[in-house]
């Protein structure tokens, strides 16, 4: 055994005494902060000086050696906040513990691409779980009335519609005008939109660490544009969708994408979720 006995740990209350072993700096603890993921306690000497150190292991405690913890109330408000996230859907909703996915319903959610898909995927799966909502890619909207027409939405079975580019003067524009004309559609199909040229842009240029997306000219295709403006390879399609993962590895929650996106989609969910009256 250690001379001065076996470390015990001891939390690092506010005006605790601690001796730091290797400086041989002693204070009263200030002040306990989480910074970059590391736990520092703030000492105070008797000349109001203060430095930081590591929580943890190397400390002296009324001459004895100890391992200083978070204090009891931090550490309450540390496992509260973990456990709170942890009660939270990537959406923002509150998770259903040991839900099963529901048997698909008959109503739809349709996007215009793969990333479109998967992006809405990573959001809002665990809900659309939950509520037995499939999400379908269209591959464009150019022939999106007949792609109605043969789906043959009902109040019981909906369709709602995610568009790319919604935006005054567009051809997409135009082909959502014609089906919101169509009174059979009124009560069974819901088609909404947000304004990016790709859905890329839906996710806040600052994951990226960018202070915006940026500005691609026109008649450049607008992927290729931004993987060559961000310096990333771009000959390939294999590139682009290297970039896609890059830029959707960067979306941890609902709260990392742009407003827009987020109010079509989740006015889509409870479009095709809400009871047929």
């Amino acid at each position: 055994m250690p001379p001065r006995g076996r470390s015990r740990e001891v939390p690092a209350e506010l005006d605790l005494v601690v001796e730091e072993i290797e400086t041989g700096w002693c204070g009263a603890v200030v002040h306990v902060e989480k910074a970059g993921g590391v736990h520092v306690v703030h000492l105070e000497d008797r000349h109001g000086r203060t430095r930081g150190f590591p929580l943890g292991p190397g400390f002296h405690v009324d001459g004895a050696p100890v391992i200083l913890t978070p204090p009891i109330a931090a550490a309450r408000a540390e496992l509260a906040a973990a456990r709170a996230a942890e009660s939270r859907t990537a959406s923002g909703s509150v998770a259903v513990a040991g839900a099963r996915a529901k048997v698909a319903s008959g109503s739809r959610i349709w996007v215009e691409g793969k990333h479109d898909a998967e992006l809405v995927e990573k959001v809002w799966g665990d809900d659309l779980r939950v509520e037995g909502v499939v999400v379908e890619m269209l591959d464009g909207v150019d022939d999106l009335v007949a792609a109605i027409d043969a789906f043959g939405p009902t109040r019981e079975h909906r369709l709602g519609i995610l568009v790319d580019h919604l935006v005054p003067g567009t051809k997409e524009t135009a082909i959502v005008d014609a089906v919101r004309a169509r009174t059979a559609y009124r009560d069974s199909v819901l088609v909404l939109g947000h304004p990016y040229v790709d859905v890329w842009q839906s996710v806040k240029p600052a994951r990226l660490g960018l202070e915006q997306w940026p500005v691609i000219p026109r008649g450049t295709s607008w992927k290729l544009g931004i993987c060559q403006a961000l310096g990333w390879p771009a000959d390939t399609q294999a590139d682009l969708a290297m970039a896609w993962r890059r830029i959707l590895g960067t979306v941890r929650t609902y709260a990392d994408l742009e407003p827009t996106l987020l109010a079509s989609v989740e006015e889509l969910i409870d479009f095709v979720t809400s009871p047929a009256s």
